[in-house]
């Protein structure tokens, strides 16, 4: 089992976008000295409260010349803003300068990033799929073409070249049932989105899980959660709730403050994002703090809490390999950051030391 630090660096009042980064900079650091195998953060565009990182590269560059063995990784990179064979060259260029340390995933994006984006929501499957296989065949051939709709290749090829015999670990996420079939069907990772408890993707996981199944690839769900700690439970729980109602008002932030910048509810659901037309993410916006922690969507309290949580996961989720906890969500302060990051490396990730997942369950257990 693997535990790893995720971050959409959301940007609050009382701290200024350099502070936002500066501290997270300083928490890839620690997260490097504590042994967690990997610092994410999301490629975000426009919303600073859902999160704002534009250019992960440039981040994870700073942070390589601090650290020695984390691995850095983009979740995801959002394939309809980008030319699919420049940042294939832009991957392999990367991956080299930090030795072998970029991890990376592929997604649509949310749906509210379109119109501010510039590409008509209706284009925006099309495009990540044509986008998708560009980027794959860059990356694994050493000559590519392409004819599609939005992109028109003839014998291209990226330079530089990934390391020979560099095989990358690839990630989708989402929350539509074609990405789960994908990500089976190519032998990809697949990321739980933050907030969502394991029976509101069920149904998708049990998707990938078959379709790994049936063209021979092993399951690798990463699971992602909002997380504090303290030795005492009621003081986990009075640090938290600021943060952990931040978290989750951040990321429904877009669809509270700024639905005159999304498209209609209609076009969200012709494209295939009807969860962003929903209203689930609003509602977990508003639900009491007590149930936040009842209901699994955030983890608050001891080690021993936080135990317990990870082993249920364990043994509900079949395929799982890796625990993400975001420990700076919703404008927390640095000091309860770096207090999470220590108390679970210490306290926790020690449980699970060269433990295996469960091999899963059946739906009546």
């Amino acid at each position: 089992m693997k535990f790893s630090i995720y971050s959409e660096l959301q940007t609050w009042l009382g701290k200024t976008q350099q502070q936002v980064y500066a501290e997270a900079l300083e928490q890839c650091v620690n997260a490097d000295r504590l042994g967690y195998s990997t610092y994410s953060i999301i490629e975000h565009f426009f919303f600073p409260k859902f999160g704002a990182s534009p250019n992960p590269f440039a981040f994870f560059a700073k942070a390589s010349e601090r650290t020695r063995n984390i691995n850095f990784r983009t979740l995801v990179h959002v394939l309809p803003y980008h030319n699919p064979a420049v940042l294939a060259s832009q991957i392999a260029q990367f991956d080299m300068l930090v030795d072998g340390r970029y991890e990376f995933g592929f997604g649509r994006g949310h749906g509210w990033l379109p119109l501010k984006g510039g590409v008509p929501v209706e284009e925006s499957r099309e495009r990540y799929e044509e986008a998708l296989k560009i980027v794959i065949d860059a990356l694994d051939n050493e000559r590519f073409s392409a004819d599609g709709k939005y992109y028109k290749i003839h014998d291209s090829h990226i330079v530089p070249r990934p390391t020979a015999g560099r095989k990358f670990r690839i990630f989708l996420g989402g929350t539509s049932d074609s990405t789960y079939e994908l990500a089976g069907e190519r032998g990809y990772a697949m990321v739980v989105p933050p907030l969502l408890p394991y029976e509101a993707l069920r149904p998708q996981l049990d998707i990938y899980r078959a379709s790994c199944k049936k063209h021979g690839n092993t399951p690798d769900i990463v699971w992602i959660h909002a997380c504090h700690l303290d030795f005492d439970r009621d003081t986990a729980k009075r640090e938290a709730e600021k943060m952990m109602r931040g978290f989750l008002k951040g990321n429904a932030s877009v669809l509270l403050e700024n639905k005159d910048e999304m498209p209609s509810k209609q076009a969200l659901e012709s494209a295939g994002y009807g969860f962003y037309a929903s209203g689930i993410m609003e509602n977990f916006s508003d639900m009491p703090y007590d149930e936040m922690i009842k209901n699994d969507i955030v983890w608050v309290g001891t080690p021993a809490d936080i135990i317990e949580r990870i082993e249920a996961v364990m043994k509900l989720c079949e395929g799982l390999t890796e625990v993400a906890i975001t420990v700076n969500p919703g404008g927390v302060e640095h000091w309860k950051t770096i207090k999470t990051q220590e108390m679970f490396a210490h306290h926790v990730m020690p449980h699970f030391a060269g433990k295996k997942p469960a091999a899963g369950v059946s739906r009546a257990a």
